[in-house]
């Protein structure tokens, strides 16, 4: 019995799927660290009008930190909430403050919150253009998650003309 050597198995593999260089990649947006600076020295000036110290990140698609903003009298554990918040609303792709609400106690997904880095408290929201998830941001330090949630819609507001794609 012969036995086809890998590399002319994986190429009949290849032929056989159909699958070709063009399928075989794809393409994706992401924020320029410029834009996501606007967006979160706008969140941070929106906190800053409401008499708020706060941080902010904004993060990449793929939940990497692209930029962070800590005003000066905001509280040290600020900077890692606002990083995870961003990250979890990337993740999970859904805005925090609705994720609260559905991994409450006693639901299904509650226990999602146990996971490393989820935080489940409103103020982190994601970055679309034109149907596209290009990165989130995320906003910690104003007293409640819907307040750090209004800080984190303005800087989404500040670069909305700029993602449009």
């Amino acid at each position: 019995m012969n036995r086809l050597s890998p590399i002319i198995a994986a190429l009949l593999l290849v032929s056989v799927s159909g699958v070709s260089a063009q399928e075989a990649t794809f393409s994706t947006k992401s924020l320029a660290p410029e834009t996501a600076l606007k967006a979160a020295r706008a969140a941070l000036e929106s906190c800053r009008k409401s008499g708020f110290q706060v941080a902010v990140a904004v993060v990449d698609r793929g939940g990497n930190a692209q930029v962070l903003l800590r005003d000066r009298f905001a509280g040290a554990h600020t900077v890692d909430t606002a990083i995870n918040k961003a990250w979890t609303s990337v993740t999970f792709k859904t805005p925090t403050l609705a994720f609260a609400k559905e991994t409450e106690a006693g639901k299904d997904a509650s226990g999602i919150r146990q996971l490393p880095r989820v935080v489940a408290v409103g103020g982190g929201l994601m970055i679309e253009a034109a149907g596209s998830l290009v990165g989130g941001i995320g906003v910690s330090g104003a007293p409640g998650g819907a307040a750090d949630d209004v800080c984190a819609q303005a800087g989404i507001k500040a670069i909305q003309a700029d993602i449009e794609l």
